[in-house]
């Protein structure tokens, strides 16, 4: 999973004017055997995380974990009030009525769920109270669309990989060495 926007290591960012340019530009590099570490788009674009093989989130299975998790806590503990802790009869209905339990299961059962999906969401990604943002481009939350390149092989020719991206209509194309904060 990629966790950081630079690499440690050496990388060459290029930006392209649309996403069909990117498009084409990541599939090239891709069929050329370099590595392509991230891109960033100001808007989500179809089909490139096919080309990236970005694999899919498994957000979704923990929200369901969540949600079950805040189910069976909820029904525990409002059985466990109505039946054992602090057992009232009411009309002569049972102590341990679930259907009268149902809607703040489900309640409970949204509210594990969101607010734990968002919490591991928060601490994957690593996004906290004054982090400090680092842009591959200044201008790749607006209107560029940023592929960052590794040179990650000692066959692999920093001047001809910028080169290859000039020839694959990147408008910018420059080297990043260093990771920068």
């Amino acid at each position: 999973m990629r966790t950081t926007p630079f690499p440690n290591q050496r990388c060459v960012l290029a930006a392209f004017a649309s996403e069909h340019d990117l498009l084409a530009a990541a599939q090239a590099l891709r069929d050329r055997g370099y590595t392509i570490h991230e891109a960033y788009t100001p808007y989500p674009v179809h089909g490139l995380d096919n080309i990236l093989a970005v694999r899919p989130t498994r957000l979704p299975m923990l929200c369901l974990l969540f949600g079950i998790t805040g189910a069976v806590a909820k029904l525990w503990f409002q059985v466990w009030t109505s039946a054992g802790s602090w057992p009232l009869n009411v009309g002569g209905k049972p102590l341990a009525s679930v259907p009268a339990f149902v809607p703040i299961t489900f309640e409970v059962t949204v509210l594990f769920a969101g607010i734990g999906t968002v919490l591991a969401f928060l601490l994957r990604s690593g996004l906290h109270p004054g982090r400090r943002a680092r842009i591959a481009h200044p201008r790749a939350t607006d209107d560029a669309f940023v592929l960052v390149t590794l040179v990650d092989r000692a066959d692999v020719h920093v001047g001809g990989l910028m080169e290859l991206c000039h020839t694959l209509r990147a408008s910018e194309v420059y080297e990043r060495s260093e990771v920068t904060s």
